[in-house]
């Protein structure tokens, strides 16, 4: 406790230099502008103006299946195993009569095979049982089916239906949301109900493909290529490598 008629105290200024090293603080939680907004979707348009899914799929059960596969793996590794799959088990009648342990032998390499190959034997039951052989094209029918969270979900919607009932959010799309500020969110949820605030409905569906492309090319995770991004202009990330 301070002595009575002690002078108090005052906390020390930062000097210049100190401020200087501080890093920015995003200026995030808010909507970006709409001018700003359009620069963001026109750069994505001029990079990526046909981006899609690349997962290889030729109908919206293949594509749940390899949507399935691609937790904690690569898009690439996906399509490695999907063939050898689809050609044993082309439908989901025939995937509903598999031996899980068969399946989970083909999709070893994508990791949690085991996992992966209960829910895909149960989803295939799933339609079948339930849904006549195909995939619901309804979000809260096809949340019901085994492995079908809202990300794939939105997943299939979008890219084998046409359907945005929703934003994509891998790491790619959440971590590039946050960078150019379009969100302050952490989880999925959370940031895919901030890109659809502000997203026009008819662009939910090629941002996120244009985005997953995008942080693949140029905006990757450890070192973002900065020097050639068309957004570095605009661009306050403090992860952000200058010239």
């Amino acid at each position: 406790m301070a002595k009575a008629g002690a002078p108090r105290k005052t906390p020390k200024k930062k000097t210049a230099a100190k401020k200087a090293a501080q890093p920015r603080r995003m200026t995030v939680g808010r909507a970006p502008d709409a001018a700003r907004l359009q620069t963001i979707l026109a750069a994505l348009d001029r990079l990526y103006p046909n981006a899609t899914c690349a997962l290889h799929h030729r109908n919206a059960w293949e594509l749940l299946v390899a949507t399935i596969l691609s937790a904690q793996c690569t898009d690439e590794r996906v399509n490695m195993v999907t063939p050898q799959l689809f050609a044993r088990f082309p439908t989901p009648e025939a995937m509903a009569k598999a031996d899980v342990r068969e399946v989970a032998e083909i999709i070893r390499s994508t990791g949690f095979f085991n996992n992966k190959a209960k829910n895909i034997v149960g989803a295939a039951r799933k339609i079948v049982e339930e849904f006549g052989g195909e995939v619901p094209r309804e979000m809260e029918k096809l949340l019901t089916v085994p492995g079908a969270a809202r990300k794939t979900a939105n997943v299939v919607l979008g890219t084998a239906y046409g359907i945005p009932s929703g934003v994509v959010v891998d790491t790619h799309v959440a971590r590039i949301s946050r960078r150019l500020e379009l969100t302050n969110e952490k989880t999925p949820e959370k940031i895919e109900q901030d890109l659809m605030k502000i997203l026009p409905r008819d662009r939910w569906i090629l941002f996120s493909h244009q985005v997953i492309h995008f942080g693949r090319d140029i905006c990757k995770a450890r070192r973002p290529e900065c020097f050639r991004c068309p957004l570095a202009s605009i661009c306050r990330a403090p992860d952000k490598i200058l010239p």
